[in-house]
């Protein structure tokens, strides 16, 4: 039954890094593949010699339990699982409302107002700045989609803004690394308690920061960054109540850290506050904005809160429940325990996570870092752990369906495959060993 587990994940996983091919979105198979594992667990109980017990990370001989016995470790599992990925899962729902609520109230073009240069290589510095900053606040994701809509409403240029778009990918993931909300592997890890906020940005803001850095310096003296560029006139007004949710929005999701280390309550605990809190703010403000002489009947239907649930990407919210919980099924077997132990044994571990940053160009960073978690039984803070986020967070910028923030830009500005292959992965990949050579110095 191992065996048709590991298949299931393989041919799983192929159909996933093919969904362009298939036409097929990448959550149906995650979803399909996790509940054939799971049943390939339950199916294959009684055969199984032993199991790995997450939460006091130990392989466990289970051949001397008897079916019932196997029976009740199989659901204790499953749902310690479960709570942990729905604690993740529960925590992007609230940024992404936070992030939507924002952006209802137009809170974004407070940062389109700030652009005001016309010569392109200090507009490239600009939104890789913006983007480094921005997606260790709402996630590389987040920060993509918001610079790629602006640079619409100030590059004309397909082509130009193709470049700029590929460079925001670095700059967004690299970004992404260094935070605890940056991305949803360093989510994971700092969910996990494999890493603390302050420690987690102290060792890798620097590196980060060079990977972001170094593409951008010589991105600058390429022929298509040289001269200026036509910026469209915007007349277009940011009123009071667009620079106030932007600034309470971000500030409360900043909060969140915070509020986990006074507390030491899940992150997620510290997410719905900020939700609701940014959300009453929201239902107050449209109210004063809006009519509500007809609100009897629609009951809220149109309210700030209401359509930023209704504008949540789903979608990537049921890929990773797919992704998170299949890997849960492989560690659960003490496929991946045992599968680690035999690489700390065989190879460098240093040269195995730089292997997994390259990795995460083909495979998603994800899942990849799920299974890490099972791999190794270091301490909390551990060294290891931060160079996983690294290399994870900024590997897939190499190849843009390599991270969530490529993807999004692949799909919003129609960019091929081979041509981010051609112009930007290059840069990317120079970025990834810059930062790598940073962080091993300062280690």
């Amino acid at each position: 039954m191992e065996v048709f587990i590991v298949a299931t994940f393989i041919l799983g996983y192929f159909a996933i890094t093919i969904e362009h091919s298939l036409k097929i979105d990448k959550l149906i198979p995650a979803l399909i593949m996790m509940a054939l594992c799971w049943a390939g667990v339950a199916f294959g109980l009684d055969s199984f010699n032993s199991w790995f017990d997450s939460h006091n990370s130990k392989l466990l001989d289970i051949s001397v339990l008897d079916h019932e016995h196997k029976l009740h470790l199989l659901e204790n599992t499953l749902l310690h699982h479960f709570g942990k990925t729905c604690e993740i899962l529960i925590f992007l729902i609230g940024a992404m409302t936070i992030v939507e609520i924002i952006d209802h109230f137009n809170g974004f073009q407070t940062i389109k107002k700030i652009i005001k240069t016309k010569n392109k290589a200090s507009l490239l510095w600009i939104v890789c700045g913006l983007g480094f900053i921005l997606s260790a606040i709402i996630d590389n994701l987040t920060a993509t989609i918001v610079l790629i809509t602006i640079l619409r409403k100030v590059i004309p240029d397909k082509n130009l803004r193709m470049w700029y778009a590929g460079l925001i990918i670095i700059a967004a993931n690299a970004g992404g690394a260094w935070s605890p909300i940056g991305d949803v592997t360093t989510t994971m890890l700092w969910m996990g308690d494999k890493v603390s906020a302050l420690v987690l940005i102290s060792k890798l803001l620097i590196p980060s920061l060079v990977c972001m850095i170094i593409p951008t310096f010589i991105a600058t003296f390429l022929p298509i960054f040289k001269g200026e560029i036509e910026t469209e006139e915007d007349n277009q007004e940011v009123s009071k109540n667009s620079l106030f949710m932007l600034i309470l929005g971000l500030g409360m999701i900043v909060f969140v850290p915070i509020f986990k280390t006074l507390t030491h309550l899940p992150p997620y605990v510290g997410m719905m506050l900020s939700v609701g809190v940014v959300s009453l703010f929201a239902e107050i403000l449209s109210n004063r904005e809006f009519s509500i002489t007809d609100a009897h009947d629609d009951n809220h239907a149109h309210g700030a809160t209401f359509k930023a649930l209704s504008r949540i990407e789903m979608p990537s919210i049921l890929f990773f429940l797919g992704i998170l919980m299949t890997v849960a099924a492989l560690e659960s077997l003490g496929l991946i325990f045992t599968f680690g132990q035999e690489v700390n044994a065989t190879l460098d571990q240093d040269i195995f996570i730089i292997l997994l940053g390259i990795g995460s160009a083909i495979i998603d960073n994800v899942p990849l870092v799920a299974a890490s978690m099972g791999m190794f039984q270091d301490s909390m803070d551990a060294d290891v752990w931060h160079f996983i986020a690294y290399a994870a967070g900024t590997g897939g910028s190499m190849l843009i369906i390599g991270s969530a923030a490529g993807v999004v830009a692949m799909g919003m500005e129609k960019i091929s495959f081979f041509w981010y292959l051609k112009k930007i992965s290059l840069l990317a990949l120079v970025g990834y060993f810059a930062g790598i050579g940073t962080f091993l110095l300062l280690s």
